[in-house]
């Protein structure tokens, strides 16, 4: 089939303590720390690097400060594995490192890997939910959720220059095997990989004139999971990057965060899932971000008395 998820990703970063304790924070679990890196990792086994001093398997970053360098991809076949890498190599150089990735580079000049997917169960139970018609819980009280885990990185968002955003895409599409779910002329490309069944495993989405990372997701268990997570965060010290809300593309609940590697991190739950039978959508125009975002009385407060 292909791709199946994210599998791992790298950051190259300034402060390797602040940026474990945002981690730590967040949910991830620690697993490997020098005095230059870090490995930290979801439920399901993907991991994330932190490094102060990337090697020079990575290509140059694409902005200044912080940022995203590679984003490596989990592959279910070593069969389709070597096809695409194959692939990928008919234009550019690929180079395989001792722990069996297959390191290259994009069109925007991100790094892309390739792999074997090592998926970990992270099996999920629901908490119960009340409503009349559909009780399923019974004699018991819900408690705060003690420290929120996410289970993994669903998806990962990248500015790209809008001059040469046709190619920036076909990389994905013509050589890795995405397809697009949904594509906003004016902004950019939700593209979902051959082996999940999200309604978007990556967005490319274009700029004017700069590329970056924009945001990597990490899904949990539900609502509740995202409200407290964010709370916890608050409370940390951390930035709230966006009210909390539910997009109007994918439908997730989402709370975004400033991240001290670069860009931002995204709890996210209840995401839309497709199949084939989904039709690619193609919007004229950008549909609205969120179909809600949380307002207050607070609002309308700050308005009147500005």
């Amino acid at each position: 089939m292909g791709i199946q998820r994210i599998e791992s990703v790298t950051y190259s970063i300034d402060d390797l303590d602040e940026c474990v304790r945002f981690f730590d924070d967040f949910g991830l679990l620690l697993v490997e720390r020098t005095d230059e890196h870090a490995v930290l990792e979801t439920l399901t086994g993907q991991t994330l690097t932190l490094d102060t001093a990337p090697g020079d398997l990575l290509p140059p970053p694409v902005e200044d400060g912080p940022t995203l360098r590679e984003v490596v991809w989990g592959v279910d076949t070593a069969e389709e594995l070597d096809r695409l890498v194959a692939e990928t190599a008919r234009d550019r150089p690929v180079r395989l490192s001792a722990d069996g990735v297959h390191h290259t580079v994009d069109e925007t000049g991100f790094g892309v890997g390739l792999t074997l997917a090592r998926p970990r169960p992270a099996p999920v139970t629901p908490r119960p939910a009340n409503a009349l018609g559909n009780v399923n819980r019974w004699n018991a009280a819900l408690t705060e959720i003690a420290r929120v885990r996410p289970l993994r990185m669903c998806h990962v968002a990248l500015n790209i220059r809008k001059e040469g955003k046709d190619e920036a895409v076909a990389f994905y599409t013509d050589r890795l095997g995405f397809r697009p779910t949904d594509v906003v002329e004016p902004m950019g490309v939700f593209m979902q990989a051959p082996g999940d069944d999200d309604q978007h495993t990556m967005l490319l989405c274009h700029r004017p004139d700069r590329a970056g990372v924009n945001h990597i997701a990490y899904e949990v268990p539900g609502f509740d999971d995202v409200i407290e997570g964010g709370n916890f965060m608050i409370e940390r010290g951390w930035r709230e990057a966006r009210r909390l809300g539910r997009h109007t593309i994918g439908s997730n609940v989402f709370r975004f965060l400033h991240a001290p590697c670069g860009g931002r991190v995204e709890y996210a739950a209840d995401m839309d899932r497709v199949d084939d039978s989904y039709e690619t959508r193609v919007h004229e125009t950008t549909p609205p971000h969120h179909i809600w975002a949380l307002r207050t009385n607070r609002d309308q407060d700050a308005t009147s008395t500005a």
